[in-house]
Order: C-alpha cells, then structure tokens, then sequence
C-alpha cells in the first residue's frame, strides 16, 4: 500500500503535468510500488527529456528546492532538479545517461518505455517493470532487480 502522501503530491504533479505537452513519467521506487512491488518509498523521481526537465521546474517554481542543471555522477548523469513538495522530494532528471562499462547509454524515448498505471482516477505514466530492471542493472543495484525479476517472469 502506497502512503497518501505520495498520491496527493502525485495528483498534484499530475493536475500541472497532464495537458502541459510535457513527456514525463515516474520512476524509481514510487513507479514500482504503483506497479504492485513490495518497494519502501522515500521520494518520487519523474524522468523527462533535458527540455521536459527545465519546463517542470517552471511550472513547479514554488517548490524549487534545487535548481534543474547538468549533473554527473559515476554512474548516471542528467539534467537534474530537486523539488519540495508538502515535505516530500519530488527528484526531476532530464535525458537521463547510465554508463555502462566505459560507454554511457544515450537518452532514452520516454514513450517507448512507458506504461498507464491507474492510480484512483488517475492514469499515470511510469517507466516500464523491463526498463527499470535493465536500468538498475547497469546500476548495480541488485537488490531493486531481485525484487522485479520476478514479475517479469510472470509477464513472459
């Protein structure tokens, strides 16, 4: 079970974000516990294209908690921001680059990876069970793949 929290600011995010033209969809750990897993969930990370991740920080201006700017990590870089939404994290990340190797991974389509998740009476865009398991297994986070594997399989 999702706390309340999380859907009130996810119906917050979504009222601004549904007719803004905007691509976006949730990730991380929120997009898997929409998505039925047994995941604890400490923030909610919307991912976007670089352009997608300046807009959301406009219309969410009042909340800006840190600024929307290149960052990079050793594993994964971004256009990254940070909002602060009734207490919660709202983490922004635009044309999104995991390395894997020495090779980093060029942006992905959002739409090629995104999947409807009815949330009350919301229909919200989250990022796909098999591209988050591809993602956290570049990352190396295999707790996150145990916990996902097996839904793919039930998915095959």
């Amino acid at each position: 079970m999702i706390d309340q929290k999380y859907v009130k600011v996810l119906s917050k995010l979504h009222a601004r974000l549904a007719h803004s033209r905007i691509e976006w969809a949730v990730t991380g750990s929120l997009s898997l516990a929409l998505q039925g897993l047994p995941v604890e969930v400490k923030d909610i990370d919307i991912e976007t294209d670089e352009k997608g991740a300046y807009r959301i920080e406009t219309l969410f201006s009042e909340f800006s908690s840190t600024k929307v700017a290149f960052s990079s990590g050793r594993k994964i870089r971004s256009h990254f921001g940070v909002l602060l939404i009734d207490g919660l994290l709202v983490e922004i990340m635009g044309d999104v680059e995991l390395l894997a190797g020495k090779t980093w991974i060029a942006p992905i389509r959002l739409r090629n990876h995104t999947i409807w998740v009815k949330v009350g009476k919301l229909n919200v865009p989250c990022m796909s069970l098999d591209h988050e398991y591809q993602a956290y297994e570049i990352l190396g986070r295999k707790h996150k793949m145990a916990i996902i594997r097996p839904l793919l399989r039930l998915q095959e």
